[in-house]
């Protein structure tokens, strides 16, 4: 049966159809396959090869396939019948030596001898390329055996013929002895000849560069002969000298490090060759003669010339070219009976040998930094031993350490050990770096180095190791690259202070240009919706601003997730991996997000580190962690439901939380049976996680079902603090339990909100709260022995210390109680207001009148972040990308969060008075002592004092917030007092600057302190005593002795100020309308201070960019005023702009006049840009005569003498883009709608001073000349001397130009602008008089030019103005004073003038 072949066409189905076709026919194949033995030791001898008929190139011996890239199953070998296994036989070894694959052949490379390998020149022709090679020309080899050859199996077999040929005449030359008694010479030039040409070493008896090998004519070796011997000819022919200069020239034109590389390549041969010779026996004199060993001559006379020559050649050589490196000094003798070592390449055993000597830095110069393997800093000069393994590296070998390249280099290595050690001293480096330990030893960041160089994703690449020591390597580097211990530890010992569970997000606040624009409340499914540009960018670029987004657009969580749920690490990758979550948790809202939805991980993390039941674990280090409750675990719930309500109520009820934390909290922490220590965490993690869920009136079912176990902690609170020495981990969690009590009693007091539209978002989740007040009702007899027991420990400052934050926890429940208590309107108001009357006798007033609680008041200072800035400056290693606190030393005692703080404690015990004060009217009296300490007093002073505040920085945000409230609550505090006892204090003044300095510096999240300062203490007649004691005529006073002026009673600023004190009602509706925060972030921080916990939406705060006010915030209405005016072009409603314009400067004139300290944060400079912002609002508004006397006074105030001064329009103004911008503009408006205006004109003139720059002057007399014809300021009316404008002399030539030429042309006259017109007559008497030699020739040639302009006026009295000028008088009508005759000098060079110019001008003086 015939089967066709398949067609083009024919698709698979048909093959198979053919297939079953033949199959089911049954026909013998076409081809036979016969396998053929592997085995090719075991063939016949005598049985020939099988002839290969198809036309290839062979490697022989080789096998067609290289091997499988990955190593394939383990095969059990099966002996053949005749040929058995030995028993005693390596099998490794016997498959590595019948291995004949390409692989095994390439792993022994030993390289060729090239050394006496003639150099072959190409052959000179007559044509551009070389002749091309046709078919049809015949070749002079025998035909193949085989049959029909490609050509290019005919070039391979040709060349391998001709090699053949070569390689039999170079045979090796039989030894020559020496005749008996003959010495071999042995002279220095035969020794230092190691970089001689084979041609001079062998004599000149053959060729060593012209080989002919590229002719192809029969006579190729005569021609060589030939040229060979014409060679050798002229070179005898050539004395030394000659031959010298030739080698000169010759070098001349070669390349150097060509010339370096032949010669260094021929010391490799000749220490090669001697080695060789040493090796031989010495009974044998000759040595044998290789091509690879250079022949050594004999000293006869016919060569004694040759090597004198060459000799003198090398000599010449090795001093021109480089000198001679030493012999190479091994510690061992390399044998070639050794693996490898069959060739012995020095070259690279340099590393045997011992390391150069340290070399002393005898400069400042700047050196690598090298790292110990525990990530220590080495210095420069440190001389270790090398057993510690820090020498392994190429670059400066004699230095111990590695640098951060060698590292990262190392992190690339193909073995997991050498990964893993990278790993882990990188990961020592960071941690190192982050707490500091560098200092100012490093130039630059090694952070910011190391992120530069990729290490981020470096870690992260790292984690998808499949070695599990390098996963936990990577992990642990990650964790020190996040997560700073001592931010940690300092936001959870800080947990029970005053507000302390809500804390600012550690992410960047130089947020993109497209997050700029996002809404301040986020939620969740906002959170959802990335913009189209993060999505799409690369995790690269979004690292670059934020580390956290760049490491959650690799999918870091599900590598997490994998590592916890299929790997199951140790327990320091589990509590690495945990610390890591937490940081990302902290991040922002999003992040929490993300971490609670990716997929599988929450439910891991709660199944396996948070199970009910488990074994028991003793003290030690726990094998595993996994079945074992962890508080790393419980604290990561902890933060991810402090991100939001809705996140706490996920976990409440999708991870059966509850059950979890009855399960913590029902025992004591002795008898969880787990190690004390992650015991005490555990219950604190717990009772923490709870009061977050409290804090969104979330979790108070579970208040029923432990309310016993409660009870009974409570009542062990008092035994535990008699106890001593006190533990911080138990004070830690009594803090946290009595904060717990504190949210469940605040949710007991809760009602439903109201559905208004800032709040119904927040509250689709929430769950009324089933806690009422007969629940708590019983909690203060409980609490009050515990802080009983604590203040009796106030006079012992160690122990006071050690108790933490439980005394403010004792307050702050307290506070919140009387709080609930007061709103239960079926209650008996009396039995609460005898209750606090009782707390305040036996507690406060015997509190109050300890010495230590003055000590308290008096390190406020001391431990304050405004009054010491440098405490909160930012470490030399933060990063703007990634958020940290910066505390990874931990705080010092003396700070705001450190031990010996006062802050915690003051500010609960404010916080509880002024409830009780809010209640309980009637106490005012009594605890209004606090306002008067001696410390609070001079703490006050301190921080409005004009110094430079704090900069904003993640930490000072924390530290500035919790000192913000003690500061409030002092103001709340004397707000209260001011209303029931109107007679002002010595402190009410203090009182009112606090709370405007205060209000300036708010942070975000504190909207509610904002509002609540401007509609009590910032506008109250109250906290302003000078109006009532003399204030007002003071003012006139002090006006009357500076400027001298008596004019319109009505103007004066007493009258001024009188009248904005009686319109203080009117003022605080204006900046209320004005500087309020946003609605909906002040509903969110009112819950949150109010303790509606209904309304809480989170207890992350929003981002601190900024303070919620500017510095300049007194002009802020005006600021929108000049905004509004820009965007409107018909302008504003007359009423509305008069009205505002009048409130804000008499607030501005108040503050001038009377808290002058408010105002020093704003520049001079910018107080008279938004005074030009008057006139700029609208074109009407500067004739209102109220506004003109409060302008014209505060316009006197900006011209004092102590204030002028720090006048500067050079410097960048806060809120101003450039002020010549806004002068031009104010030119070109007073121009325009001024009418000649003195006021208008004032502030026109007022930066035209000399000390300010050019450029305002320019646009003056350059660009709006026109204003020359309106500035009719009398010289009188100049608010500032008339000397600001003459010196020091002018030295602008341009604008010189332009004053000459603005008084000839008559466009600046004395009657028209009398001020200007003496400031141009001055500049320009001054320039053409000036006899400065070092003038430049321009300068020279203007200036002889205007004088002699000047002398030909035909104006006499500008003549007789600009010849005869000689000092500015403000007194006088033309404002200067005239010599009657000019000087000696003056007449003199005028006389140098041509005398066609006197002619024509007349000469008189």
């Amino acid at each position: 049966m015939m089967l066709s072949r398949p067609k083009p066409g024919e698709s698979e189905v048909d093959l198979l159809r053919f297939q079953s076709q033949f199959l089911e026919a049954g026909a013998a194949p076409a081809v036979q396959l016969v396998r053929g033995s592997r085995r090719r030791d075991g063939a016949h001898p005598d049985q020939p090869p099988l002839q290969d008929h198809r036309d290839v190139v062979m490697l022989d011996n080789l096998p067609d396939l290289p091997p499988a890239l990955l190593p394939a199953p383990a095969k059990r070998a099966r002996p053949s019948p005749g040929r058995p296994l030995p028993h005693d036989e390596d099998p490794e070894e016997r498959l590595n030596r019948h291995d004949e694959h390409i692989t095994a052949v390439l792993s022994k490379i030993v390289e060729r001898d090239t050394s006496s390998v003639s150099v072959t020149l190409p052959v000179p022709s007559g044509v551009a390329f070389p002749p091309v090679f046709h078919r049809s020309q015949e070749r002079q080899v025998k035909p193949a055996a085989s049959g029909k050859r490609s050509i290019f199996a005919q070039e391979i077999a040709a060349r391998r013929v001709s090699e053949n040929r070569v390689s039999s005449a170079e045979q090796v030359v039989p030894s020559l002895d020496a005749p008996e008694g003959a010495v071999p010479c042995e002279t220095p030039f035969s020794r230092d000849r190691s970089d001689q040409l084979p041609g001079r070493t062998h004599g000149f008896h053959r060729p060593n560069l012209v080989t002919g090998k590229g002719l192809r004519s029969q006579a190729a070796e005569q021609e060589v002969q030939t040229i060979h011997e014409e060679n050798v000819a002229r070179l005898q022919a050539m004395n030394p000298e000659e031959i010298l200069k030739e080698q000169q020239q010759l070098l001349a034109q070669l390349d150097p490090s060509l010339v370096a590389f032949l010669r260094s390549h021929s010391h490799t041969q000749e220490q090669t060759g001697t080695k060789a010779t040493r090796e031989q026996s010495p009974e044998r004199p000759s040595v044998p003669v290789t091509k690879e060993e250079p022949i050594v001559s004999t000293c006869t006379g016919e060569s004694g010339l040759r090597d004198k020559v060459e000799g003198m050649v090398e000599d010449k050589l090795e001093d021109e070219l480089q000198p001679r490196t030493p012999a190479l000094k091994l510690p061992m003798t390399p044998n070639k009976e050794w693996l490898h070592m069959d060739t012995v390449e020095l070259e690279k055993l340099h590393w045997t040998q011992d390391l150069p000597p340290l070399r002393r830095q005898q400069t400042q110069e700047r050196m690598q930094a090298r790292f110990s393997l525990q990530g220590e800093l080495l210095a420069p000069d440190v001389d270790l031993p090398t057993h510690l393994g820090l020498h392994h590296h190429g670059e400066e070998a004699e230095r111990a350490g590695y640098s951060l390249q060698e590292l990262f280099h190392l992190t690339r290595s193909q073995v997991s050990q050498q990964r893993t050690l990278a790993l882990h001293v990188l990961s020592q480096i960071v941690g190192r770096a982050q707490a500091g330990e560098f200092g100012d030893r490093l130039v630059g960041s090694v952070l910011r180095l190391l992120l530069d160089a990729g290490f981020l994703f470096l870690l992260r690449f790292s984690l998808d190791d499949r070695v599990d020591s390098v996963i936990a390597a990577a992990v642990r580097a990650l964790r020190a690259l996040l997560v700073a211990p001592g931010d940690e530890e300092l936001l959870d010992s800080t947990f029970s202070w005053y507000h302390g569970s809500s804390v600012f997000p550690l992410m960047p606040s130089q947020d993109e240009k497209e997050d700029e624009d996002e809404d301040e409340e986020l939620t969740t499914e906002k959170v959802k919706r990335k913009t189209p540009e993060e999505g799409s960018r690369p995790p690269p670029d979004l690292a670059r601003h934020d580390i956290i987004k760049g490491l959650l657009a690799t999918n870091l969580l599900p590598r997490l997730r994998y590592v916890l749920e299929v790997t199951c690490p140790g327990p320091s990758v589990v509590l690495d991996i945990l610390a890591v979550l937490i940081r990302l948790a902290r991040h922002s809202l999003e992040s929490a997000v993300r971490v609670l939805e990716c997929p599988r991980l929450m439910e891991t993390i709660v199944q396996e580190f948070l199970p009910t039941s488990w074994s028991p674990i003793g003290v030690g280090p726990t094998p595993s962690l996994y079945k074992v409750p962890c508080a790393a675990a419980m604290k990561l719930l902890r933060v991810l439901a402090s991100a939001g309500r809705n996140i706490a109520a996920r976990l409440l009820s999708s991870f059966d939380i509850r059950s979890r934390l009855c399960r913590f909290i029902a025992e004591a922490p002795h008898d969880l049976a787990l190690p004390p220590e992650e015991a005490e965490i555990l219950t604190t993690e717990a009772f923490r996680l709870w009061a977050v869920a409290a804090s969104y009136g979330q979790g108070g079912d579970l208040y029923r079902e432990l309310y016993p176990v409660l009870m009974r902690a409570l009542q062990t609170l008092p035994t535990e603090l008699s106890t001593h020495p006190l533990q911080p981990l138990s004070m830690q969690r009594m803090a946290s339990l009595l904060t717990l009590l504190t949210q469940l009693t605040l949710a007991a007091s809760s009602t439903h909100p109201e559905p208004t539209s800032g709040s119904a978002k927040s509250c689709v989740s929430a769950i009324p709260s089933s806690i009422t007040w007969t629940h708590i009702s019983g909690l203060k007899p409980l609490v009050e022995p515990c802080l009983k027991q604590t203040l009796k420990l106030l006079p012992r400052p160690d122990v006071w210390n050690a108790l933490g934050p439980v005394p403010s926890a004792c307050l702050l429940f307290l506070g919140a109680y009387y709080q609930a208590w007061s709103q239960q309107s079926s209650l008996c108001p009396e039995d609460w207001l005898q209750d606090m009357e009782c707390l305040v006798d036996e507690f406060l007033l015997p509190l109050l009148s300890q010495p230590p609680l003055a000590s308290l008041w008096d390190s406020l200072r001391d431990c304050s972040p405004l009054c010491n800035p440098l405490s909160c400056a930012s470490t030399p290693e933060a990063l703007p990308s990634l958020v940290s606190l910066g505390c990874a030393g931990g705080c010092p005692p003396r700070s705001v969060a450190g031990s010996a703080s006062p802050f915690p404690f003051l500010t609960a015990l404010l916080s509880l008075v002024n409830i009780l004060v809010q209640i309980h009217k009637g106490l005012c009296g009594q605890l209004a002592a606090v306002l008067t300490a001696p410390g609070l007093q001079n703490y006050f002073l301190q921080c409005v004092a004009p110094t430079p505040a704090p900069q904003l920085t993640p930490f000072s945000a924390w530290a500035l917030r919790h000192e913000y409230h003690l500061q409030y609550l002092v103001l709340s505090l004397a707000q209260k007092a001011a209303t029931l006892q109107p007679e002002p204090t010595a402190s009410t003044a203090l009182h009112h600057a606090i709370a405007l300095v205060l209000l300036s510096r708010l942070l975000p999240g504190s909207e509610y302190l904002a509002q609540e300062l401007l509609l009590s203490c910032v506008f109250r007649l109250e906290f302003l005593p000078e109006n009532a004691s003399g204030g007002p005529e003071a003012a006139d006073f002090s006006d009357g002795l500076s400027l001298g002026c008596s004019g319109d009673p009505q103007c004066r600023r007493g009258a001024l100020l009188v009248q904005a004190c009686q319109d203080l009602p009117s003022i605080r509706s204006c900046y209320l309308a004005h500087c309020s925060p946003a609605r909906a972030s002040l509903l969110t921080s009112q819950a949150l201070y109010r303790g509606e916990l209904l309304r809480v939406s989170s207890l992350l705060l929003p981002v601190p960019k900024e303070p919620l006010l500017p510095t300049d915030w007194p002009f802020q209405p005006l600021i929108h005023l000049y905004h509004r005016a820009s965007d409107t072009p018909s302008g504003l409603p007359s009423a509305d702009t008069v009205g505002v314009t009048i409130r804000v400067l008499q607030w501005v004139l108040v503050l001038e006049s009377w808290r002058p300290e408010v105002l020093w944060a704003v520049p001079p400079a910018a107080r008279l840009a938004r005074l030009m912002c008057v006139y700029l609002v609208d074109s009407e508004l500067f004739r209102e005569t109220p506004i003109q006397h409060l302008v014209a006074a505060l316009l006197a105030r900006l011209c004092q003498p102590q204030v002028l001064p720090n006048l500067k329009l050079d410097c960048p103004l806060p809120g101003l883009t450039s002020f010549p911008d806004l002068y031009a503009s104010f030119l070109d408006h007073f121009e325009a709608v001024s009418f000649g205006d003195h006021l208008f004109g004032s502030l026109v003139l007022l930066p035209l001073q000399r000390r300010f720059s050019v450029t305002l002057r320019l646009a003056l007399f350059g660009e709006h000349v026109g204003v020359l014809r309106a500035l009719g300021l009398p010289l009188t009316q100049l608010p500032v001397p008339l000397e600001c404008y003459t010196e020091p002399a002018e030295d602008s030539l341009p604008l010189l130009q332009l004053y000459f030429r603005a008084l000839v042309t008559g466009t600046l006259r004395a009657r028209w602008c009398p001020i200007l017109y003496t400031v141009a007559v001055a500049h320009v008497n001054s320039f053409i008089f000036c006899q400065d030699p070092k003038s430049s020739d321009e300068v020279k040639a203007a200036r002889r030019s205007m004088l002699q302009r000047a002398w030909l006026l035909a104006d006499e009295g500008l003549r007789q103005h600009l010849l005869h000028y000689k000092l500015p008088n403000s007194s006088l009508p033309e404002g200067f004073e005239l010599y009657s005759q000019l000087p000696r000098l003056r007449q003199q060079y005028l006389q140098t003038l041509p005398a066609e110019v006197l002619q024509n001008g007349g000469f008189k003086t």
